[in-house]
């Protein structure tokens, strides 16, 4: 008998299936600029330029990190498309720009369909929740180069802004005001790390309380998806003068704020003007952490940073409350060299 595909470890029949079930997840994110349907060579977007004075579009991709390794552990597939489009989403609206499409590409050793639809399933809520339409995607089979069980996931957003209405940072000045948007857990950051510490330094499984008192799990801990800020942070900058907007991924607080701030001025972030989620303390009593590791590392429970005037501070806090974030103002912007301070 001569060889096929499918003994070489690739199932057509599989990849079509996974196609067939995801189909109405994916028609669920369109929006009325979206043309045809899926299954063409390409997503099809009649972008409307008249909305716009001078479009500029703006582009993002990222993946999910480590975090996939927990998922995998824990046979749990259905939020972590939700990370990968707050990655890639609350990238774009930190230079003002409205999210209009995304598209994911996901790699797997064996392709499982139940698998598939689960990761896609969490993508597309993700895009709900952002506004943009999932137009496009790839699955691919790599046996050989990844064991069955193995994946990642990548997502590409495409998002625009007028150009006049770009956030830069460039106009932050002294006396500009921080206010935080809370995480309520890891988001997708520092999970080699997380991981470290919890499994192979603690020894903790995947079904042990998160922490002392907790009535989840690690795994539910590890698993919850990320908050996706884009359409709170929109609307601010429909309201007020935003000058800058800071996305907390891998770099932590300091790393990311630092990269917004014009060269004359500094941040200063107090430390006691939010309440942290307990993973934190418990990851670095764990491990040991020092306060500038954690700080590099993790978010702290701070997931996005806009920068406005002062005037407009309560006004801010208003918008982002409405949009359900309990955001607070956590410091200020003071003379200086483009450094953050964490006090």
């Amino acid at each position: 008998m001569g060889e096929t595909y499918e003994s070489a470890g690739v199932s057509i029949d599989a990849g079509e299936e996974a196609v067939e079930r995801i189909k109405d997840k994916v028609r669920s994110t369109f929006r009325a600029e979206v043309i045809g349907d899926i299954g063409g060579f390409g997503g099809l977007f009649a972008f409307d330029p008249s909305r716009y004075r001078q479009p500029v579009l703006v582009s993002s991709t990222d993946g999910v990190g480590t975090k996939a390794l927990v998922a995998r552990a824990a046979g749990r597939f259905d939020t972590i498309g939700v990370d990968l489009v707050a990655m890639c989403v609350d990238d774009l609206v930190c230079q003002g720009a409205e999210p209009l499409f995304f598209l994911d590409y996901i790699a797997v050793g064996r392709l499982d369909p139940d698998h598939i639809e689960q990761l896609v399933e969490g993508v597309a809520e993700g895009c709900r929740q952002a506004g943009c339409a999932l137009i496009g995607g790839e699955m691919a089979e790599h046996p050989g180069a990844m064991e069955p069980g193995e994946f990642d996931l990548v997502g590409f957003a495409v998002g625009v802004v007028d150009r006049d209405l770009l956030v830069t940072g460039e106009r932050i000045e002294r006396g500009d005001v921080l206010i935080g948007l809370p995480s309520t857990n890891l988001r997708s950051n520092g999970y080699s790390l997380a991981r470290r510490i919890l499994f192979e330094r603690a020894g903790r499984t995947l079904t042990d309380p998160a922490f002392d008192g907790a009535h989840h799990s690690v795994a539910d801990e590890l698993l919850k998806p990320s908050v996706i800020f884009a359409p709170a942070v929109r609307a601010l900058i429909g309201a007020v003068d935003v000058r800058g907007v800071a996305h907390v991924t891998g770099g932590g607080i300091p790393g990311n704020l630092a990269r917004v701030l014009p060269d004359n001025v500094s941040a200063v972030v107090e430390r006691g003007a939010w309440e942290p989620p307990p993973i934190f303390a418990e990851l670095q009593r764990l491990g040991e952490v020092s306060d500038a590791e954690m700080a590099k590392v993790f978010n702290l429970g701070i997931g996005m940073i806009v920068v406005v005037r002062e005037q407009d501070a309560y006004r801010s806090l208003d918008v982002l409350r409405s949009f359900g974030h309990r955001a607070s103002i956590i410091g200020q912007v003071v003379a200086g060299d483009g450094s953050v301070e964490l006090v």
